[in-house]
């Protein structure tokens, strides 16, 4: 008997932040495969008789290729189990979840979706920045800044707007030329940026600053992934609006 594959987001980092849904699939599982971003407490959810298999990715350096995680799904859906693919954020937000279920389909088992919490929405809330807001932002645009060739080589002319926020996941490594671009086609040098480091979690921080001093802001506290990078009048905000561990969220601000 085929058993079925359940692809669920885990959210940021705060348990709090787990679907009912997500809660309860996974605690029924079989088996876990689970990522480098789901949270430790989320993680201990999982029950003593579950099979655990970690099979997360940091830059350059991946515990398991995708190809093989595609594979293990289907195989041990085959043998008859619930199989909780488990993962940051949203599974269908850079989060390579259609890439798994078309191998699934491919092999004929049957998986369910269960979204999440995605890192923009969480972090951007936690850190107290409306991503939205009809003063400053009529829209929002989220973006990858590690593609799949490893160049940050984005439609910078389209990113460049007045209304518009950017939410940028990934964007650690190359947040210099991301600034840079950026500046190079248009953004005035002034624009606020934030950096929300560990989001929803007890170590969350934030910085504010600049597109312009953004990168040595990072490079003076020593800014660590996972952090989310969100550029825009909205950010303006954040002093005001920050509420979640407000006496550490504002470590520095650039000129």
């Amino acid at each position: 008997m085929t058993g079925k594959v359940y692809l669920i987001g885990a959210g940021p980092g705060d348990p709090d932040l787990l679907t009912m849904k997500a809660h309860r699939l996974l605690t029924a599982a079989d088996v876990v495969l689970y990522d480098r971003l789901v949270g430790e407490q989320i993680i201990a959810m999982i029950p003593a008789t579950a099979e655990k298999l970690y099979v997360g990715k940091a830059k350059s350096l991946h515990s398991l290729p995708q190809e093989e995680i595609n594979a293990l799904l289907a195989t041990k859906a085959k043998e008859g189990k619930v199989v909780v693919r488990l993962k940051g954020g949203d599974p269908f937000i850079f989060g390579r979840g259609g890439e798994e279920l078309e191998e699934l389909v491919q092999e004929g088992v049957p998986f369910e979706v269960v979204p999440g919490v995605t890192a923009a929405a969480g972090c951007a809330a936690y850190a107290g920045i409306p991503l939205t807001h009809r003063d400053y932002a009529q829209s929002v645009r989220f973006l990858t800044g590690h593609l799949k060739d490893g160049t940050t080589e984005l439609p910078w002319n389209e990113l460049v707007h007045p209304a518009q926020t950017l939410v940028i996941y990934m964007g650690l490594t190359g947040l210099e030329s991301i600034s840079q671009s950026l500046i190079r086609f248009g953004m005035r040098p002034s624009m606020p940026v934030a950096i929300v480091e560990k989001g929803t979690s007890k170590d969350q921080r934030v910085f504010t600053s600049t597109i312009k001093d953004i990168h040595q802001i990072a490079l003076q506290n020593e800014v660590k992934s996972p952090a989310l990078l969100i550029i825009g009048e909205v950010v303006a905000l954040q002093d005001k609006l920050s509420w979640f561990g407000k006496s550490c969220l504002i470590e520095q601000k650039g000129s």
